[in-house]
């Protein structure tokens, strides 16, 4: 998780540009990470009702998002 704290510590420069490149690397990590933990929860035999309600949105949205993966 270092390249995550790294990015973490570069959303807080006070240079724009470093930090709003930093504000987009991190939101791709996290698209990632929330994916690979929405397979886990689906292997694992969570509905999409019960990761909806861990990621504080809807049953659609979460199955819209990663229903066909």
């Amino acid at each position: 998780m270092s390249e995550a704290t790294d990015l973490a510590e570069r959303a807080g420069d006070r240079d724009p540009r470093v930090g709003l490149r930093a504000v987009s690397a991190l939101r791709k990590l996290v698209e990632q990470l929330e994916a690979v933990q929405v397979r886990s929860a689906r292997v694992q035999g969570w509905s999409w009702q019960e990761i909806a309600a861990e990621l504080g949105v809807s049953r659609q949205a979460v199955h819209k998002k990663y229903g066909r993966q």
